[in-house]
């Protein structure tokens, strides 16, 4: 009766969420303002950790967001960047004709830097320029070109991830999460020239070759939180890195902010560009949840420290130790956390993962489990437990332990009760076998007289 009243509770529960007018799912921290994105994830860069989540393993299509990926790929397959001259073929610009394109304004025939192009790609978001790059690393093959971002994504640990162009235009099959775009972007964010392009207000573009080597154009950054004259979006912390939009994909933005010795990385995806009549939304929502996240977190949010290695965090029974049963374990190095400015850190809460005994010898640092660390029921970290003390072991004790579990094993009984039936068979036939020489003696005795 108990368990059917509590499945009754449980889908009621269920039942009561699915009621809520809200598709996000539970954030890390609550923030106290509306979002327009439909999925957000804004990460601590110092720590590597989620602050704020919003439908973040939503899948959906992240427009000219996929640019980063191509970054990737372009960077890692031309190994001389400022060196390698590429030509702009006529293919590119009849594959791009009537898709209604970004384009940087590269023209067919134009012989440019790989590391131009990357600029073109990334500042105006040119489509041009990436479908460029794509066809000289695939050798002519975009496809293959493709191929590797998804080999790429994969090795990323990108599980929810799928690319069918290096541009972004529409595609059904062609989509990404907030979480895994976190684990994009952190990676070309290592990688030479990207945070330098990407942060750009504008760049001048002039190709090296080609019948329009004469010409100059100045191209000029889509990422309005960069134009200080715009002081709508603007936000003074904000670096890059890339926006994108599609109707279908509505406004994307992925962008960093770092103030007061902290850095962030935001995804915000899928803010509406159109309304429900088809009439073109003006306000890039993707922004302005960006500059509100970034002001929350460096407002509201601190590196707090949660873990001191000297603080004993658990004991765990020790056998074969003299005069000694147990064991203090600690964490294997000091964790700090950010956490709401007004939280202390006693609130974390430490849970202590142990086996139920050990075994000595110890030795000072050795692992022995680990413990979660989480608040308000969200999982922060898992950390490693090892010993505070090393411990010798008492061989008296483990050679009497073995003795007790040799007597006290199962196989060793099965043995003694065989012994002991079969001493007692012999006794048995010892009496009997007696028995019947001493009546042999009285009969031989009876003979002779």
């Amino acid at each position: 009766m108990i368990k059917k009243a509590a499945a009754l509770f449980s889908a009621l529960l269920i039942f009561c969420a699915a009621l809520m007018p809200s598709k996000a799912q539970a954030s890390v921290f609550h923030i106290n303002f509306a979002t327009n994105s439909e999925a957000i994830e804004l990460v601590n860069l110092d720590t590597g950790t989620p602050v704020y989540e919003k439908n973040q393993n939503e899948k959906r299509e992240p427009a000219s967001v996929t640019k980063i990926m191509t970054f990737i790929i372009a960077s890692e397959h031309i190994k001389d960047l400022q060196g390698t001259k590429i030509t702009v073929k006529q293919k590119i610009m009849d594959e791009l004709s009537g898709t209604g394109s970004s384009m940087s304004g590269i023209n067919v025939g134009d012989v440019a830097t790989a590391y131009q192009l990357l600029n073109c790609m990334m500042v105006p978001s040119g489509n041009d320029a990436a479908l460029t790059l794509a066809d000289y690393v695939g050798g002519g093959d975009v496809q293959k070109f493709v191929d590797m971002m998804n080999e790429k994504a994969k090795a990323l640990g990108c599980t929810n991830t799928h690319f069918t162009n290096p541009h972004g235009l529409h595609d059904p099959n062609h989509y990404t999460t907030a979480a895994d775009l976190v684990k994009i972007a952190r990676y070309a964010m290592t990688l030479p020239y990207f945070m330098q392009i990407s942060n750009q207000l504008s760049y001048t573009y002039k190709p090296i070759g080609g019948p329009n080597q004469s010409q100059e154009t100045v191209l000029s950054t889509t990422n309005r939180m960069l134009m200080s004259s715009d002081s709508k979006y603007y936000y003074v912390y904000t670096k890059g890195i890339k926006t994108g939009h599609t109707d279908e994909s509505g406004y994307c933005l992925v962008s960093t902010a770092s103030a007061d010795g902290y850095s962030y990385l935001c995804i915000a995806l899928g803010s509406p560009s159109v309304d429900k009549k088809g009439n073109e939304i003006d306000t890039h929502g993707e922004m302005l949840d960006s500059a509100a996240l970034y002001r929350w977190a460096l407002t509201s949010l601190e590196l707090k420290k949660i873990v001191d290695p000297a603080t004993v965090l658990g004991e765990i029974p020790l056998k074969y130790a003299w005069n000694k049963d147990t064991l203090q374990v600690v964490a294997d190095k000091s964790y700090s956390s950010i956490l709401p400015k007004n939280v202390a850190a006693s609130s974390v809460i430490v849970t202590p993962s142990l086996p139920k005994s050990i075994e000595a010898p110890i030795k000072k640092g050795q692992v022995i489990g680990t413990a979660t660390v989480s608040y308000a029921n969200e999982k922060l970290a898992t950390i490693k437990l090892v010993a505070a003390d090393s411990v010798e072991r008492s061989e008296v004790l483990h050679t009497a332990d073995v003795a007790k579990s040799i007597v006290t094993s199962t196989w060793f009984i099965v043995i003694a009760a065989v012994v002991i039936l079969l001493l007692i068979i012999y006794i048995v036939l010892a009496v009997i076998y007696n028995r019947k020489r001493k009546k042999l003696r009285r009969v031989k005795h009876y003979r002779k007289m």
